[in-house]
């Protein structure tokens, strides 16, 4: 994990990449408590059985529930110590690009797009790539706004 001292110390990272977390295993557990969560209950992810019979293949993770791993994968790649706090303010663009069988596995990449500092607040778009152990291709790409606040 990289740990920043400052807002100012994020801020000159600008265009560079910052990290690349851990990988997470996506359960059928995890997929499942998302459906619930959401009330998302499609049977792709959620039924084994019939995944298996009518496609041949294994249920697949939402893909919000991919997006929504954004601020986990974050958290193992930055902190910055000086930020009392911080706001998921929106994205610009997000893309599923592959599918995410259970069992798969999953990390973040983020690179710093772009950086506004001000006297106590730094607004960042960061460009956050998930990729999928094994797959060449990401499976989701977001463009990703954040607050921090020192």
């Amino acid at each position: 994990m990289r740990i920043y001292s400052s807002l100012a110390e994020l801020a000159a990272d600008e265009g560079c990449e910052i990290g690349v977390s851990q990988w997470l295993e996506i359960t059928q557990d995890r997929i499942n408590r998302f459906a619930d969560a959401t009330n998302d209950h499609q049977w792709i992810h959620v039924d084994p059985a019939r995944a298996r019979a009518e496609l041949d293949m294994d249920t697949i993770a939402h893909g919000y529930l991919t997006l929504s791993l954004i601020p986990h994968f974050t958290s193992e790649i930055f902190t910055v110590a000086s930020v009392k706090r911080m706001i998921n303010f929106g994205a610009n663009k997000v893309r599923f690009t592959g599918i995410v069988p259970v069992g798969s596995k999953l990390r973040g990449r983020v690179t710093l797009s772009k950086a506004v500092l001000s006297a106590a607040s730094l607004r960042t778009i960061s460009e956050f790539t998930i990729e999928r152990d094994g797959v060449a291709k990401p499976v989701a790409v977001a463009e990703i706004i954040t607050l921090f606040y020192e």
